[in-house]
């Protein structure tokens, strides 16, 4: 997937997420030099199970309409952090408890924290 693509699909990944009103949605930008993993984070909350689970579905139902389906998703069963994982960026929908007891923002600082009105330029 090219950078191009990646972002188009982060943006999908933003609306579906926003549809369902997630909170504190947050885009990051991972630089090759800091890790090969993926291209782009996007973390999210929501603020009960079923959620996590609603914004998780939406998540997966509008990238499978754009034509991309997930590598894997972990987490699913206790929807307490969904990991879906789609190569060049990976989807996390936490609970609000596992969201601040992880903090995936401060583990990935060296990542640039995309501001969302320049990400939809």
């Amino acid at each position: 997937m090219t950078e191009i693509e990646s972002k188009e699909m982060v943006d999908v990944v933003y609306h579906a997420l926003q549809e369902k009103k997630a909170t504190d949605i947050r885009i990051i930008r991972i630089p090759s030099k800091v890790s090969v993993i993926a291209d782009y984070f996007v973390v999210a909350s929501g603020s009960n199970r079923n959620q996590v689970y609603a914004l998780a579905d939406n998540v997966g139902e509008e990238l499978h309409k754009a034509g991309h389906d997930p590598r894997h998703i972990e987490g699913y069963n206790t929807a307490h952090w969904i990991l879906m994982d789609y190569g060049d960026f990976i989807v996390h929908i936490f609970d609000e408890e596992n969201r601040s007891f992880y903090d995936l923002e401060r583990l990935w600082r060296d990542g640039a924290a995309i501001e969302i009105p320049d990400f939809e330029d």
